[in-house]
């Protein structure tokens, strides 16, 4: 057996041969969330027994594959959230793993172990997914760059599903210019030649940073973001409020994570860690005429963001509302931190389109994130705008 590493990123399995191919990737190391089928190893999904009721994969998830066929190594699995339902990293089942940016605040969730991983030199390369937040949050906890991918831009093959409508694949790394590496080889071409030279702004989405620290910290890469992109202008906001937007993401998700796992969670006593099992509860209590109502106002929603947005625009927005809550913080506390950051997750989530967060900043000695989120199928574009602003302001 393999030794954990005090970071509790990787978990403790012994680890089959995976040939890696040449390529781009090659002297890159990978780690991979546990609700990706790596052949040869159980996908555990965060949960015990999961784990053991399920047998080893036959076949590595596509989109894990190319990465070991560009030259990736891989080494190892990752700690993920309970099936991939929570915010903070915490999972109840194993020991937390740390943020190496901030050993005092949480590393986020779900893809927890997969950011401690590549934040901590574990791996250069970490895959996890996004649904609700899951790439950009501990992307902005540990001072990483991540993007949640256009919705359905890449495979979802042989993964363990939460939200299969919001469900996307992500990646973390700590250098930019790695990070559009692995964009080459997942993403392909992007279907138009985005410009996006036209920055916007949502103000009420700055009413949900934290206080003035967090005020300030964000006016500073905001001008960091403005100074290469041009003075952004204040859009319009959707139809819909945040909190009809927030209820439409947590209603869609509950449903669809309930439909994806109600029938395994009901079968006998699961243990799941008390924040999980009333997310699904509240899942479980989501008919299906409410569903397609939400549904409806989210189609609404992203015919609206795409008619403001076009093929030139990028929004320009906190990625979460501070620094990561401490790991000492209350569950009132994280809960309460938690309902700020679905409502900035929504816009992406809801739309489907994508969204990158930049390591620009710090607040109260930790990282902080600023994101942009450009039209459906701009993820190659966004990468490169992401690029040229981390390096203009190095």
């Amino acid at each position: 057996m393999s030794t954990i590493p005090p970071l509790n990123a990787l978990l403790n399995l012994p680890l089959p041969v995976i040939a890696s191919g040449s390529g781009p990737l090659t002297g890159e190391t990978l780690a991979v969330k546990d609700i990706f089928d790596v052949a040869g190893l159980v996908t555990g999904g965060g949960n015990p027994q999961k784990a053991r009721e399920s047998s080893a994969a036959t076949k590595t998830a596509p989109a894990v594959q190319s990465l070991l066929d560009a030259g990736a190594r891989f080494i190892g699995k990752t700690q993920t959230d309970e099936l991939a339902f929570s915010m903070m990293g915490q999972n109840t089942h194993f020991p937390h793993p740390v943020n190496p940016a901030a050993p005092d605040r949480v590393t986020g969730g779900s893809s927890s172990g997969s950011a401690a991983a590549v934040a901590g030199d574990l791996a250069t390369i970490a895959v996890g997914s996004d649904t609700g937040g899951s790439i950009r949050a501990p992307a902005s906890f540990c001072g990483l760059v991540g993007l949640r991918t256009s919705h359905g831009r890449i495979t979802l093959e042989a993964t363990i599903p939460l939200a299969p409508s919001l469900d996307t694949f992500g990646w973390f790394a700590r250098d930019i210019a790695l990070y559009e590496k692995v964009g080459a080889v997942l993403l392909g071409p992007d279907s138009s030649d985005f410009k996006l030279n036209r920055p916007l702004f949502i103000p009420l989405l700055e009413h949900l940073l934290l206080g003035e620290a967090e005020d300030a910290a964000y006016r500073a890469m905001y001008a960091a973001v403005c100074a290469q992109l041009g003075q952004a202008r204040s859009a319009r906001q959707a139809t819909a409020s945040m909190d009809d937007l927030y209820l439409c993401l947590r209603q869609i998700q509950g449903y669809e994570a309930w439909a994806a796992h109600g029938t395994w969670i009901s079968a006998r006593e699961r243990n799941l860690g008390p924040a999980v099992k009333e997310r699904f509860d509240y899942g479980s209590t989501i008919d299906i005429e409410t569903y397609n109502l939400q549904t409806k106002r989210r189609d609404l929603f992203r015919s609206e963001l795409a008619d403001l947005l076009k093929d030139d625009g990028v929004m320009v927005m906190p990625t979460v509302p501070g620094a990561a809550p401490l790991v000492t913080a209350s569950f009132g506390d994280l809960q309460a931190y938690r309902e700020r950051c679905v409502r900035l997750f929504c816009l992406s989530g809801l739309s489907g389109f994508p969204q990158i967060t930049l390591p620009l900043g710090q607040v109260h000695g930790a990282p902080f994130g600023i994101s942009l989120l450009g039209p459906k199928g701009s993820d190659n574009a966004l990468i490169r705008l992401g690029r040229t602003i981390l390096e203009k302001a190095t």
